[in-house]
């Protein structure tokens, strides 16, 4: 959980809080310091399928520890960056890292550790880096804000700490599988069953991409993140410069959509472990479509609609936003093996999270230039919100695939 919370809440959700001031100092567009995080998903798009081959060969461990050299590297010198150029190749580096390092690894190397009590436990881990996005940014905004100081300084206080606690986690705590210290999964005295363990359980990745379920999956997940990272990369930004908040009330705000994704991580990956986790998964979906829909309120002019400024109906829109963020995030790796088993877990996922990657950084890139180009939100959240709508179909349709493991059993 602690090396979760900083690899991906200081690669994810830092900059986009700093994006004003990226604006400000460079004298950029939204569009242009967008492209930062547009690029760090792109990368670890193109490479989520790759990696995912790499971590059923080899192992997560190993992986692991790549992944946080080159981070932690990369962190280290974000503060040095003279100019947009030199932060798009740090961010190629944050796509690289993360790939290694972040969502696809640790679920994968949860799912080791636990099987009857898997949806819970890795919720508990994604909530971990939506907790970093409702702590951090708060944490270093006194510095961000201050003249004397500045963004530089912040993100500088959070790279140190990412060498002294996850860099050194990784390298001295992690353990690849329960058995490395003679346990089995969930602490139990003997297997949990043998068919969660045997991983020829479920089906391959060709199999897998013949089904109705992959590709909706495929789809609704696509559309979620496409939303999440669209609204993710442009609240800061909305807040300061559309509803005129101040630089700390507008972090605030922001940094409350993750204070209310780590708790719907968490609650979403429960009930997944009572109830079926696709429709667990659609729950999710709508609680996050209705946060879209508070953005809006009646009146304008091209529109019988328009962006809501006021502030507590905005409190209720990261509320749940947040807790269909936290939600979708969870379910959709859970969703995933529940659909087509373990046998291919990693190559499943990779593919998963590359539809997931590409698609957010479609988000993140359309958004933030129908902004510069319209100087207003009002037509990028109506395309938010009707990708939104297209994900909350697609997963309505999806349904766990039957298959027989390697014992014969359905």
């Amino acid at each position: 959980m602690l090396i979760y919370f900083f690899t991906n809440g200081m690669a994810l959700f830092i900059p986009p809080n700093l994006f004003p001031r990226l604006m400000e100092e460079f004298q950029a567009t939204a569009a242009e310091v967008s492209r930062t995080v547009a690029i760090t998903h792109l990368v670890a798009a193109l490479l989520a399928p790759f990696v995912g081959y790499l971590v059923d060969r080899f192992g997560v461990i190993r992986i692991l520890r790549v992944g946080l050299i080159l981070i932690a590297v990369c962190f280290s010198l974000y503060p040095f960056a003279g100019s947009l150029v030199q932060l798009y190749w740090l961010h190629a580096g944050f796509g690289v890292g993360l790939i290694l390092a972040g969502l696809l690894i640790n679920v994968v190397l949860l799912s080791k550790w636990f099987v009857a009590k898997r949806g819970r436990f890795i919720g508990l881990l994604l909530a971990s880096s939506s907790a970093a996005g409702f702590m951090l940014p708060p944490l270093i905004s006194p510095l961000v804000t201050n003249p004397q100081w500045g963004w530089r300084w912040g993100f500088g206080l959070l790279a140190a700490l990412f060498w002294l606690i996850p860099f050194l986690l990784g390298f001295l705590v992690m353990k690849e599988s329960p058995g490395e210290v003679g346990q089995y999964p969930d602490g139990s005295a003997r297997p949990v069953d043998k068919g969660d363990l045997h991983l020829e359980t479920g089906l391959t990745l060709a199999e897998a991409v013949r089904t109705r379920t992959f590709w909706c999956l495929a789809i609704g997940s696509g559309c979620l993140w496409f939303s999440i990272n669209a609204i993710n990369s442009q609240a800061t930004i909305f807040f300061e410069r559309e509803v005129g908040l101040a630089p700390q009330r507008a972090t605030f705000l922001y940094s409350l959509i993750f204070g209310f994704a780590a708790p719907g991580k968490f609650l979403f990956g429960y009930f997944s472990d009572t109830l079926a986790k696709h429709r667990v998964m659609l729950m999710s979906s709508l609680v996050l479509l209705l946060g879209c829909l508070t953005l809006f309120e009646p009146g304008g002019t091209d529109f019988p609609f328009e962006l809501t400024r006021n502030v507590p109906r905005l409190v209720v829109f990261t509320a749940l936003f947040g807790l269909g963020l936290g939600g979708s995030f969870t379910m959709i790796q859970l969703v995933a093996v529940e659909s087509f088993g373990q046998r291919a877990r990693g190559k499943i996922l990779g593919v998963i999270t590359l539809v997931d990657s590409l698609a957010g950084t479609l988000g993140t890139v359309l958004i933030s230039q129908l902004r510069t180009n319209t100087g207003t939100y009002l037509t990028p959240f109506i395309i938010v919100t009707v990708v939104a709508v297209i994900a909350v179909i697609n997963v309505l349709l999806i349904k766990p695939v039957h298959f027989v493991d390697s014992y014969g059993e359905p």
